[in-house]
């Protein structure tokens, strides 16, 4: 089992809930939309989305309402101590994003078992243009492993003090058929290129319904 890996609701990520309704309804302001996709599918399932701010595990988490969301963070952030606590209590799975890492790839696993939620930011780092190019390829092969649910979350902008974040939350993204030619190279690129489209999709439907609002 992951070192890391908490099953069950742990205080700080309970405190991290409350905080972000006081934030997402104040200070930073989130306005959620599609969030009907959420309540169509059941866990376990995936969310994958754009990273534009260290608060977007925070964005995609809080309109899950009634299960527990983990999330895939670079190994990176665990070398300080402290900071490697705060992950482990925010249901944070640490992964090495340039090599195979079959201990994590345990983890995302187990958390799809227990029927948890699991939060990914497929470009493995933050791009503030909101498109979403380079995709890491252990992404896709999570999803096809686990056969479960993926749901595209668009964050059309970073938080910032005072100005309104859009949140657009897809329907599930088929793969069906991909997984249909089993689990390879090729299927993980074909479902990469799939993630790709979604979210051109997404971007260009938000941007056409701002041109009809201006």
């Amino acid at each position: 089992m992951h070192e890391t890996f908490v099953e069950k609701d742990t205080f700080l990520y309970r405190v991290a809930r409350v905080l972000s309704f006081l934030a997402f309804h104040t200070l930073f302001p989130v306005r959620y939309h599609g969030k009907e996709n959420l309540k169509d599918v059941n866990a376990p399932y995936v969310i994958i989305a754009n990273h534009v701010h260290a608060m977007d595990p925070f964005i995609c988490a809080y309109p899950v309402k009634h299960q527990q969301c983990y999330f895939l963070g670079k190994k990176e952030l665990g070398k300080n101590r402290f900071v490697r606590f705060l992950m482990d209590h925010l249901h944070c799975i640490l992964v090495d994003r340039h090599h195979a890492d079959m201990e994590a790839m345990r983890a995302c696993m187990k958390a799809m078992k227990m029927n948890k939620v699991l939060v990914i930011f497929p470009e493995g780092t933050r791009h503030h243009e909101g498109q979403m190019e380079h995709i890491e390829s252990g992404t896709g092969l999570i999803v096809m492993r686990s056969k479960v649910p993926m749901i595209p979350m668009y964050i059309d902008r970073p938080l910032k003090l005072f100005r309104k974040v859009n949140v657009y939350i897809g329907k599930p993204i088929e793969y069906e058929d991909i997984l249909s030619n089993g689990i390879n190279t090729a299927s993980c690129e074909a479902l990469n290129d799939r993630m790709r489209d979604t979210f051109r999709e997404i971007i260009r439907k938000t941007e056409e319904g701002n041109k009809k609002i201006a």
